[in-house]
């Protein structure tokens, strides 16, 4: 039994290693979540109202699974120190039911892809149409006109039906350059769509979220896939420990 033992405790050494780097970068994983989640509920909300119909709990998912999974990689980094093996088995269940929700999560958004599409063109025109330069949304909506170089929904046009057109004219955040597009040419018919961005937001939005879906999609599955390794790991490492008590006995 004694020269088995020794044969065990090199691949038990090899395995604690594996598990621990693994459990480290797992919990890297959920502390970059954990930011993505914060960074959405503070930063991008206004633009993810534009997106979601209802008030969304995407950052909340981000920041509660981000802390999931910073806990439990604590806990996978500690179980495989202490060389539990029924902490082992958790540690592995865990990242099952992660491995699960994200490929769940991958699947369900490359999916449903145009109907993220459908429901943006629904809210910004809503957006545009109660625009009154100082709520949230309509905040998010200049940043968006700002940052990426257009106008309206579809085109300029689309401000048309906007209750602030009527007094107001088109808003500032169509200029093309602001320096060169007064209040006055806004509010002409004739000089505004000179002075601003031609293309609309909706096509824009939309052409990033075609090119980029597939890439979302890719890093997802990928992430996902790699908690088969530390599942196969944990798993592994269980049953050598239990096997190794067991020929000490």
């Amino acid at each position: 039994m004694a020269p088995r033992r020794m044969e065990t405790k090199p691949v038990i050494t090899c395995l604690k290693t594996l598990l621990i780097v693994y459990s480290f970068v797992f919990w890297i994983t959920g502390a970059i979540l954990l930011a993505v989640g914060l960074w959405g509920k503070f930063i991008l909300g206004p633009y993810i109202s534009l997106i979601a119909e209802n008030s969304t709990n995407a950052p909340y998912v981000l920041i509660g699974t981000g802390i999931t999974i910073i806990v439990f990689g604590l806990f996978g980094c500690f179980a495989t120190c202490r060389g539990s093996p029924w902490m082992l088995k958790l540690y592995a269940m865990f990242l099952s039911l992660v491995f699960l929700a994200e490929l769940v999560a991958g699947i369900s958004g490359f999916v449903f892809r145009h109907e993220i599409k459908g429901t943006f063109l629904r809210t910004y025109n809503e957006a545009v149409e109660n625009y009154n330069a100082q709520d949230e949304r309509s905040i998010a909506v200049d940043n968006v006109q700002r940052s990426l170089h257009c106008c309206g929904v579809l085109n300029y046009t689309s401000w048309f039906s906007s209750v602030y057109y009527p007094e107001n004219g088109l808003p500032p955040s169509c200029c093309a350059n602001i320096s060169d597009c007064t209040a006055s040419d806004l509010r002409n018919a004739t000089i505004a769509p000179t002075k601003i961005h031609q293309q609309g937001c909706y096509e824009l939005v939309t052409t990033f979220i075609e090119t980029n879906m597939g890439i979302i999609a890719g890093v997802t599955f990928g992430i996902a896939f790699s908690q088969l390794i530390g599942m196969l790991l944990a798993c592994c490492l269980s049953r050598f420990i239990t096997a190794n008590q067991y020929e000490m006995v």
